[in-house]
């Protein structure tokens, strides 16, 4: 009876398991289809799981859609010249920006402008605008050097927005130096007077000076009487200089054609208007460095429009090798 309870309610069992199984298990044996009965179903944590390995195999841009950006194409061989041609620019504006700074560092150390006792100085000496020039030149060209040659994105926008600071910084003077034509005018006046006053001190305005009086055929400020405020061709100064003027401002600087005479404006000062005029320029320098400014406007302005040319040209190249290297181009 226990047999036939058992084997009845086996039975029992067993129909229900056929009736609830889905086809495929139908065709299993009563002993394989218990078994089945015990094994667990997925659960919904299963699922989960389920989903998150399989998440292995999605895509970075359906896993992170915020963080992915598209792979920039390969370069071609037009992005790889442009690329060569930005490095030699860079290198050459780099390499002029060497010389002057080396030729600015020389000058200050012949001088001795940077001792401590003519540190005060330092700020009017010519050769520190040979400095400064130099460093910038040379630390931008630097960085657009190295971005271009290492395809540096960080190097390539510090390059763009030197150049682009530059660019505003030019167009801003040039603005300027039009609508303040009057206060550059007494600002040359001034240098000039600043020059006169320190001939004998600083070699390069000695220099500067003799080639602009030589040049436009000038002598002094207004007039060659400018050369009294100076405390070495003052009359009452004691010196073989007294009353005198640079040899510069001579008519006949050269003896016999050929030999500097250092001494052809000894005493003129202490001379007429008329008989000074057979021996030196009378008129002074701003009038004329003025006419000549005017007539050079022309190439003045061609010089300032080659040099915006020149650093247009690298900007281009730099946010052309920016826009390869980057997948959102200048913004990426």
């Amino acid at each position: 009876m226990g047999n036939v309870r058992a084997g009845g309610h086996y039975g029992g069992v067993s129909g229900g398991l056929q009736a609830l199984q889905p086809p495929w298990r139908l065709c299993l044996c009563p002993t394989q289809a218990a078994r089945l009965v015990e094994l667990p179903y997925p659960s919904d944590d299963d699922d989960d799981e389920g989903l998150q390995l399989g998440d292995v195999h999605l895509s970075v841009a359906e896993q992170h859609p915020e963080e992915w950006h598209p792979v920039p194409p390969k370069p071609g061989a037009f992005s790889h010249c442009v690329r060569y041609l930005a490095f030699l620019w860079n290198l050459l504006f780099l390499l002029l920006g060497l010389l002057a700074l080396g030729v600015g560092v020389w000058g200050l150390l012949a001088k001795g402008s940077l001792q401590e006792e003519r540190l005060a100085l330092l700020g009017s000496d010519p050769m520190l605008l040979f400095v400064l020039v130099g460093l910038g030149a040379g630390a931008v060209s630097l960085a657009g050097c190295l971005g271009a040659l290492r395809s540096s994105a960080c190097l390539l926008r510090f390059f763009v927005g030197a150049v682009l600071a530059f660019v505003g910084l030019e167009v801003l003077g040039g603005l300027l130096l039009l609508a303040a034509r009057r206060r550059l005018r007494d600002a040359l006046r001034a240098a000039l007077l600043l020059c006169l006053l320190r001939y004998q001190q600083e070699p390069d305005l000695r220099l500067l000076v003799d080639e602009v009086q030589r040049a436009l055929s000038c002598c002094g400020l207004r007039s060659y009487r400018d050369w009294e405020s100076n405390p070495y061709f003052n009359c009452s100064a004691p010196g073989v200089q007294a009353c005198s003027v640079p040899s510069s401002c001579c008519l006949q600087p050269l003896q016999n054609g050929s030999v500097a005479n250092e001494q052809c404006a000894r005493g003129v000062l202490s001379l007429g208007d008329m008989e000074a005029a057979g021996v030196v320029h009378l008129g002074g320098c701003v009038v004329q460095l003025g006419a000549w400014l005017r007539g050079q406007a022309g190439g003045i302005a061609s010089g300032a429009a080659v040099l915006v040319l020149l650093e247009a040209a690298g900007l281009l190249m730099a946010l052309k090798v920016l826009a390869d290297i980057t997948p959102g181009g200048v913004q990426g």
